[in-house]
């Protein structure tokens, strides 16, 4: 199968993956029901040609997304295989990592910590700060478990459009409702912004109490 041809089939599956009757997230349903996503492909996670492609096209996609709500851009990949929690977890900070270093923009994002042991950490990109969600085949997070190593980064503007509107307390509880419904229990390393670091959050795997994370701001 040609790259081209497998871009396409892992676009599909994504669509099918989200719009599955229990899948629990509804903002990334109604991303995709409205087509306010982005969809690409790259080669192995946290190589130098991945993380190329994905600064480049993050970037255009943070100038574009504005306050548009529920808009995500979808990274995928096409390496690794299937791996465990904490290999992916390795790997996703590490990508992570490198897309921070290459960023465009000397400036963190206003409104969000740089530091990811802090409650008000957001990871930030072009000077817009994202919640990150890790998907991989070997999840233990069903809501998690695609296909493909891929990230999905989400405009942190979505949310306080929703918290201005009142709406985010209600989408969260449906969300997690659902989620629940989905695999008999709530991620453990759930909260809300400002409780904990969210970063605790991004791999989907339930990261112990002593949990550091490894990445960094650059500084130079």
């Amino acid at each position: 199968m040609s790259r081209r041809s497998l871009a396409g089939r892992m676009h599909t599956d994504f669509r099918a993956f989200v719009q599955a009757q229990d899948f629990p997230c509804l903002g990334a349903r109604a991303a995709v029901h409205r087509g306010r996503y982005l969809f690409r492909v790259y080669g192995e996670m946290g190589s130098p040609a991945a993380t190329a492609g994905l600064a480049r096209d993050l970037a255009r996609f943070a100038a574009a997304s504005g306050e548009v709500e529920f808009a995500a851009f979808v990274a995928a990949f096409l390496e690794p295989g299937p791996e465990d929690e904490t290999a992916f977890e390795a790997r996703l900070w590490a990508q992570l990592q490198r897309l921070s270093d290459a960023d465009p923009s000397p400036l963190w994002a206003p409104g969000v910590g740089e530091d990811a042991g802090a409650a008000d950490f957001a990871f930030s990109f072009a000077a817009t700060p994202f919640f990150v969600v890790g998907l991989h085949p070997a999840s233990s997070r069903m809501a998690r478990r695609f296909g493909w190593p891929a990230l999905v980064f989400n405009p942190h503007a979505q949310f306080e459009q929703l918290r201005a509107d009142g709406r985010f307390g209600r989408l969260q509880e449906a969300i997690r409702r659902r989620d629940l419904a989905l695999q008999g229990s709530l991620n453990p390393n759930l909260s809300d912004f400002g409780e904990s670091s969210a970063a605790r959050q991004y791999s989907g795997r339930a990261v112990e109490p002593s949990w550091r994370c490894p990445f960094q701001r650059r500084t130079d």
